[in-house]
């Protein structure tokens, strides 16, 4: 057998005709693998290029710099999807090492197809034979814009120096990522004092003490030893219950100081990431990379972009200062103390929010169990969409999978399969990155044949250990029930695309600041009694959540939430200033504190370095595009608002709204402009109403 038989039998990665191949995975065998992929890759592409010159009917020209070239780059695309996502889910140290070692390897062979003349001009000649379809000419019309940004009219040294540029680029957003990372879990804090760990909810006692047993292994929730970390899951609660000040602080300043000094420092990270990116614009003809960022988006420039934040946050501000104010009195009735701080604010909330409301956040918990929020998910899916959604026994039916926890599931459309899912649901602080997540395993394609599978990742709370010693299932915070919804929502519009072209299908080729609509669209749902009554239900009895306690949830969505949304706008106009406005002698921390100053009801910390760990705009894919959560919002909240205006306990006009939501914004992917699919649906165009209403600011 030869070596190149021989590795296409045993590499994993290889292993392309199906799901991938976690188990068998090695890190040894990436280098191999990415090494024979790129060559082919090469030698393939140099051969559709000379059939791309010769080729005049549309048809086939559209098949061999479309449909080919997808075909001849789907192996590689497919092993360094499987590494990209363990780098993600399950990093360690060998794994980074070949990560960083190959990924200039992959941006070489993606610029050596997105740098083709040859296909540029294939690409330009199909645009003018004016016969494909308006999804095709989309397709088309993307890609050579995207050839246009990836540094196709670049010649000679500035291409070369292009190329260098945008290698370094993806090496300090990774390095971003990673400092972040270890920086998230280098932090711990062991506690042993139990007079104030009572204070705290059993379920953070839990999973504290579960945490701790890597050095006490005798702790239970009741007596400890206990484990704080700088994952969500334990550090909301920490901040939120626990009544020592002082401990509160140090797990606050930890959490704001994330990857801000040391060898972990971002600080010139970010500065180098800013300096490459606005490098990069300049060479593209762009004035800023805000102004590149946005080429490629619905608004079509930064003034446009302020113009909705500002209107947002003149209409939250007050009910913000308000907010503040009342709970610096709150806490001064309880305290005596005029001096509300950063880090009490959390606990203070916490505490009025119970009084005010009359309940407690942890008593939604008992009637939030992973598996009865899922089946309550899928059961509106199905009453929505008509599909029906079966969890796959990944033992019976050999489904590799990265981890224990992970769960995979598959859609079907009138008993035939349509879509598959994998579900990775709670938080490995030391391997998994924080945050929520919707990515591609397998994109929907006719040529190749395949159905769409989707990785829906989240970090909530995983099953923990009561002082009986009995495992207890993930039971989710409201927050974690609202994610789940959220980033399955993203799955939807992967999963049920009616769009067959890859380069269109899904949430490819839609334009940026759109693709959280189906996401956002799909939390509404989380205030919407059916839904929610249907399964929210007491994991210990069976008993139903109480109507009163469902009252509240919908009250605790506006309360208090002029903060919370200038906390977003703040967020936004920072990343748009940063990408836009910044000068070469302005330190990001500085402006950072500037727009806080200008946003935020109160001054941030001294010790606040926020960005540091703002993964979104420098090792994702929301730079110079964050203002995007509210300019889908906008959409989503009109969306759903077609929902608030008919009966929703008529099942036949729920489901009539509900196909056409799925027939438009969930079926037509990037293949139609999202403003077009909108009206289709709404019979207009958006209006901002809905949002404020939603957030109590109107």
């Amino acid at each position: 057998m030869s070596d190149l038989e021989n590795l296409n039998i045993t590499n994993s990665l290889l292993k392309n005709n199906g799901l991938p191949k976690y188990s068998e995975f090695k890190v040894e065998e990436v280098e191999p693998a990415i090494e024979y992929l790129t060559s082919k890759l090469e030698s393939d592409f140099e051969l559709l290029e000379k059939r791309m010159e010769a080729e005049n009917e549309s048809y086939k020209l559209y098949n061999v710099t479309v449909e080919q070239v997808e075909k001849i780059q789907y192996p590689l695309d497919f092993a360094w999807g499987v590494i990209r996502h363990l780098h993600a889910v399950k990093n360690n140290n060998d794994l980074r090492e070949v990560y960083s070692k190959i990924q200039p390897v992959i941006i070489k062979s993606s610029n050596r197809i997105s740098q083709s003349k040859i296909l540029y001009n294939s690409l330009l000649r199909l645009k003018k034979m004016g016969i494909l379809s308006n999804v095709q000419k989309r397709i088309i019309d993307s890609s050579i814009h995207g050839m246009s940004l990836n540094g196709i009219g670049l010649e000679g040294d500035d291409k070369h120096k292009f190329n260098e540029l945008v290698v370094e680029l993806s090496k300090q957003s990774t390095k971003f990522s990673n400092n972040v990372l270890d920086s998230t879990k280098e932090f711990s804090l062991y506690i042993e004092d139990s007079s104030g760990m009572n204070n705290l909810p059993e379920s953070a006692l839990e999973l504290f003490s579960m945490n701790a047993k890597d050095k006490y292994p005798n702790s239970t929730p009741d007596k400890g030893p206990w484990k704080v970390t700088l994952d969500a899951p334990s550090f909301v609660p920490f901040l939120q219950y626990h009544p020592s000040s002082d401990l509160r602080k140090q797990v606050y300043i930890a959490y704001i100081s994330r990857a801000s000094s040391g060898d972990k420092n971002n600080i010139p990270v970010i500065k180098q990431i800013l300096s490459l990116k606005k490098e990069k614009a300049n060479m593209l003809g762009y004035k800023s990379f805000a102004e590149l960022s946005l080429s490629k988006k619905m608004a079509s420039n930064v003034k446009e972009v302020e113009d909705l934040l500002q209107m947002i946050n003149k209409k939250a501000r007050n009910h913000a200062l308000k907010d503040h104010n009342d709970l610096k009195e709150f806490a001064k009735k309880e305290t005596g103390n005029d001096n509300l701080e950063l880090w009490d604010m959390s606990f203070w909330s916490t505490k009025m929010k119970e009084v005010e409301l009359n309940f407690k956040e942890e008593e939604l918990k008992k009637y939030f169990p992973l598996d009865s929020v899922l089946e309550g998910l899928f059961r509106i899916a199905n009453s929505l969409f008509s599909i029906e959604i079966k969890e796959v026994d990944i033992v019976k039916e050999n489904i590799d999978v990265w981890d224990k926890e992970v769960k995979f599931f598959r859609i079907y459309e009138n008993d035939v399969h349509i879509s598959s899912f994998f579900l990775d649901p709670f938080a490995r602080p030391d391997e998994k990155r924080g945050g929520a997540w919707m990515d591609s395993v397998i994109n929907k394609n006719k040529f190749l044949d395949h159905k769409p599978v989707a990785y829906l990742v989240c970090n909530g709370t995983p099953p923990t250990i009561d002082n009986e010693g009995n495992k207890k299932p993930s039971l989710l915070s409201f927050r974690n029930v609202e994610t789940l919804f959220h980033e399955f929502g993203h799955g939807l519009q992967h999963m049920l695309t009616r769009i067959d072209e890859s380069g269109a299908a899904g949430i490819n080729n839609i334009e940026w600041d759109a693709v959280e609509l189906p996401s956002q669209f799909m939390e509404n749902w989380c205030y919407h009694k059916p839904t929610v009554m249907s399964f929210a239900k007491d994991f210990e009895t069976g008993e139903a959540m109480p109507e009163v306690l469902f009252n509240k949830i919908t009250r605790q969505r506006t309360y208090r939430n002029g903060g919370g949304t200038l906390r977003q706008i703040y967020f936004a106009m920072t990343d748009m200033y940063l990408y836009d406005k910044l000068k070469d002698d302005e330190d990001p921390i500085d402006v950072m504190r500037k727009m806080a100053d200008k946003y935020l009801i109160r001054k941030i910390d001294d010790n606040d370095r926020f960005i540091c760990s703002f993964s979104h705009i420098f090792a994702g894919g929301y730079s110079a595009g964050y203002y995007s959560y509210k300019w889908a919002e906008v959409m989503s909240a009109d969306a759903f608002g077609a929902f608030e205006e008919i009966d929703m306990n008529n099942e036949k006009e729920l489901k009539s709204v509900g196909m056409r939501f799925r027939e438009t914004i969930l079926a037509k992917g990037g293949g139609t402009h999202p403003s077009i699919v909108f009206k289709e649906f709404r019979g207009r165009d958006p209006s901002p109403e809905a949002l404020l209403r939603h957030n109590g600011i109107n």
